[in-house]
């Protein structure tokens, strides 16, 4: 049986479409990040690794889009509920699979 709507304050809803849309931005400047990477940027050696880097990167924006689509979702049907946000993993996730793209990236320019 679906839990009855609560009345909630526009002001609270509002700043979940606005964290939403962050979300949303950020995911798709990775996106433009790995497009723009992939056709722009040219070296002698290691085209691969630039293609590799390129793909992990729209991946991680379309990760993020996932993710933020999913919290979104979720806070708004808690909040619309009269229920605690839930708490989420995502930060930690999204937080350490840059940190490791970053790592690899760094080894990648380290050893060229």
């Amino acid at each position: 049986m679906p839990e009855p709507e609560v009345q909630v304050d526009y002001r609270f809803l509002l700043a979940n479409e606005r964290t939403f849309l962050a979300w949303m931005r950020t995911a798709l400047g990775l996106v433009a990040g790995g497009v723009a990477l992939d056709q722009f940027v040219r070296v002698e050696q290691g085209e691969s690794v630039v293609v590799s880097i390129a793909v992990a990167t729209i991946l991680a924006g379309a990760l993020v889009a996932v993710i933020g689509t999913v919290r979104w979702s979720r806070t708004d049907a808690a909040m619309r509920a009269g229920r605690p946000v839930p708490p989420s993993a995502a930060l930690v996730v999204i937080g350490s699979l840059f940190a490791a793209l970053a790592v690899v990236v760094a080894v990648i320019l380290a050893l060229s």
